[in-house]
């Protein structure tokens, strides 16, 4: 009889740079700084385990295959791990490299690819998030809102759906209205362009407002492009490498227009992103050194801030925040201590820090919709430590982790506490608003939304 032969097909398997992670010498520091590890305690929900599965896959030892991709899949992308490990492990480049590749060679299920397709389509966009916002401030002003969370009807959704909703931010009746420019009210430092973002455009511009506002009290020209587009960042972070690429080029196309000494960021998950542009676009010869440029150019609104004293007169605020750092602030960005030091120049401001506060809150872009339970207990841990310092509001530095944190709060039966981002606290005080005033706006939110 005839021997008969079978041809077996090759499994893809990731290619990664081998010296990126010979790095990884799996000491084990980062254990306790992961939030998988911590909540579950799996060697392969740790940044070691992860990337000994990278390793054995780059070899040829493990295909790119389902397995993989939930391992990877769990991983919130805080970077927690890369301030925790003592031997400069980029895992930042490792994780989203290894997430391109397996978009690339590994089918999701259907329903996972609608919805994500329903993401994908809507938050990187802040034209559509406008447009979706109109419906939504009639859902939370005509009592809809506050009628379903009663009754318990939002327990009838998928889960993910019942995140969307918690999530969502309090909406502007006119989420259309554009920032006003803003003057400076002394010499000009320097000129300087800020970036609006997608959901901070659409559904913060407050914040966005305070940040100009700031800016010009303390001497900076402020230059917002039109048309700005989304950074890319949701994509860099789910493996959506070529979509990434393209907002990265529209987006360095337009503040090169713009011809501003700097580039301001008041998103830290945004941030983070732009200052890797040139990682990102390294092997296009086109973009590759304007990419750098452009990396070159952006900071942090709480970098820019700290360079100089504030010489502007502050006003009290008599008040005890607890002040949460946003991951690609503190881990990514390396963004620590600039935050701090900014609100220890408000009078009578009190800054608590929380126990655990390198851990993450469970936001990481989008990842608090695809993974809602996991958010949920990251959430509830954090708010559980803000609420053991007896802060009387939260201030952190990312719209992702203050939309984290109100559900949190919400959740825990306490969505009286409010939050803010830190711009927030140093435009109130350089207007000289009172506590009292700072606090109307959270509280017609809370009303609204209970």
């Amino acid at each position: 009889m005839a021997e008969m032969l079978v041809k077996i097909e090759p499994q893809a398997s990731v290619s990664l740079p081998m010296p990126l992670l010979d790095k990884c010498v799996h000491c084990g520091f980062c254990l306790p700084a992961c939030p998988t590890y911590v909540l579950w305690g799996d060697e392969m929900d740790s940044p070691r385990g992860r990337i000994w599965m990278m390793r054995k896959s780059t070899i040829g030892e493990a295909a790119a295959d389902a397995n993989l991709q939930k391992h990877i899949d769990n991983c919130l992308g805080c970077m927690s791990c890369m301030t925790a490990c003592p031997s400069g492990v980029e895992y930042n480049k490792l994780i989203e490299e290894t997430r391109a590749q397996i978009e690339e060679s590994t089918s999701r299920p259907l329903p996972e690819r609608l919805f994500r397709w329903m993401l994908f389509a809507t938050f990187p966009h802040p034209q559509r998030l406008k447009l979706l916002g109109v419906p939504i401030a009639l859902y939370q002003r005509s009592g809809l809102q506050a009628l379903a969370r009663r009754i318990g009807l939002l327990k009838l959704l998928p889960k993910r759906l019942q995140a969307m909703e918690a999530l969502m931010p309090t909406v502007p009746l006119n989420p259309f209205r554009t920032l006003m420019k803003v003057s400076s009210v002394k010499t000009t430092r320097a000129r300087v362009g800020m970036l609006t973002g997608c959901v901070q455009d659409a559904y913060f511009g407050h914040v966005n407002a305070a940040t100009m506002r700031v800016l010009a009290a303390v001497g900076y020209e402020v230059v917002v492009p039109k048309s700005q587009g989304c950074c890319g960042a949701l994509m860099v972070h789910s493996g959506l490498e070529h979509e990434a690429k393209a907002y990265a080029k529209r987006m360095i196309a337009k503040f090169e227009e713009a011809g501003v000494d700097t580039v301001v960021i008041n998103a830290a998950g945004c941030g983070s992103t732009m200052k890797e542009y040139g990682y990102l676009l390294r092997d296009d010869a086109a973009w590759a050194a304007r990419a750098a440029a452009f990396s070159a150019r952006c900071k942090d609104v709480s970098e820019v801030l700290a360079e100089l004293p504030i010489e502007a007169a502050l006003a009290p605020l008599p008040l005890r925040v607890a002040y949460h750092d946003a991951c690609h602030l503190s881990h990514a960005q390396r963004i620590h201590a600039e935050p701090r030091a900014l609100l220890a120049q408000i009078p009578s401001l009190d800054v608590a820090e929380m126990a655990e506060a390198s851990l993450c809150c469970g936001s990481a872009g989008v990842y608090n919709l695809l993974h809602p339970e996991t958010a949920e207990e990251l959430g509830d841990r954090k708010v559980q430590h803000l609420l053991d310092t007896h802060a009387q509001a939260l201030v952190s530095a990312n719209p992702g982790c203050l939309l984290q944190l109100q559900a949190s709060l919400r959740r825990n039966g306490h969505a009286e506490l409010p939050t803010f981002h830190m711009v927030e606290l140093l435009d109130a005080s350089l207007r000289g608003l009172s506590v009292e005033s700072l606090l109307k706006r959270h509280n017609q939110g809370c009303r609204r939304d209970r």
